[in-house]
């Protein structure tokens, strides 16, 4: 009888998490776009919470931890290449289309570097509940997510130095030291706390996302804040080619995902890793280590993929597989 109630509660609060989480991130953009907004409008009332992007965006990856479980790590050992592939896939379509789309539209050194760093980050945070929604494979998604994130300390900065070190210079060891403290320590103090107090973590990990939607608005509102004036110059084509950029990663991971022969679940979920990024972390590096017109790219790519990405799920969730 314990044992029955405990099982109707555990799925009424997945239940109530998933929902949850659903709604936080189809309400993502809409936040997005008021908080770029914001920073539009107001540039002077947030350009001095320059110093608070760091600790948001480990927030963020904080609560990315909190969420995962050693299970999920589960798919790289048992089915290992659709996740190598799409990492493979994530690390090499998105850098080189990112460094591609620069080259044609001719943009000046500091967007095109901070376009190509948008290409280097890991997957985005909200990829995996867009996953859920377009009928994706879930696990293959936080799988993917989750070993991105992982090594984008060796990864992003070391293809920063190689493609987007062709605009501005790189210090790839001081970026490599930072992605560590933004991204990897609190993202394993995140998981090795679900370890340990997995009961409490539970009842907290339902405004999770809220938490994270929040902090990433608040990040890009900053970011437009730095940057306005660049807007107002460049606007409409970094939004081309953000566009562009995050068109061609969700074709080419759908392509790369059918010549792997994967099932559709998979490829969909190939293509919403590869064209999903992190672009909140790619935003808080530009403005570390370029400039803040560096930070525009990952500015609009915050608020375009996860229109794109709430467009595309809605349109696969319509369609069976």
């Amino acid at each position: 009888m314990n044992d029955n109630s405990g099982v109707v509660r555990d799925a009424a609060d997945t239940a109530k998490i998933d929902k949850d989480s659903r709604i936080a991130v189809l309400l993502f953009p809409a936040l997005i776009l008021l908080g770029g907004l914001c920073g539009m409008l107001l540039p002077q009332t947030f350009v001095g919470f320059a110093g608070w992007i760091s600790p948001l965006l480990m927030v963020i990856m904080f609560c990315m931890g909190l969420t995962l479980t050693l299970p999920d790590f589960a798919l790289v050992v048992k089915n290992p290449l659709p996740v190598l592939g799409g990492v493979v896939a994530q690390f090499v379509v998105m850098p080189s289309m990112g460094w591609l789309v620069a080259k044609v539209l001719h943009l000046d050194p500091a967007l095109a570097a901070g376009l190509i760093l948008v290409g280097c980050a890991p997957g985005g945070t909200a990829s995996n509940v867009v996953s859920y929604l377009a009928r994706g494979n879930v696990a293959l998604s936080v799988a993917m997510t989750s070993v991105s994130t992982l090594i984008a300390p060796a990864l992003t900065p070391l293809l920063a130095l190689w493609l987007a070190g062709q605009y501005m210079p790189v210090d790839a060891g001081s970026m490599a030291v930072s992605v560590v403290q933004i991204v990897l320590i609190p993202v394993v103090l995140g998981l090795v706390l679900r370890m340990l107090l997995n009961r409490l973590v539970l009842k907290v990990t339902g405004i999770l996302p809220w938490i994270s939607v929040i902090a990433i608005t608040f990040v890009v509102t900053i970011i437009v804040a730095g940057s306005a004036q660049a807007i107002l110059t460049a606007g409409l084509l970094v939004l081309l080619a953000v566009i562009l950029h995050n068109g061609l990663g969700l074709m080419l991971g759908y392509g790369i995902g059918v010549l792997m022969r994967v099932p559709e679940d998979a490829r969909r979920t190939m293509a919403i890793e590869v064209g999903m990024q992190n672009s909140g972390l790619a935003g808080g590096l530009a403005k570390q280590y370029f400039t803040p017109e560096a930070a525009l790219p990952a500015a609009v790519f915050s608020v375009w993929h996860n229109l794109s990405g709430a467009m595309i799920a809605a349109y696969w969730r319509r369609k069976k597989i």
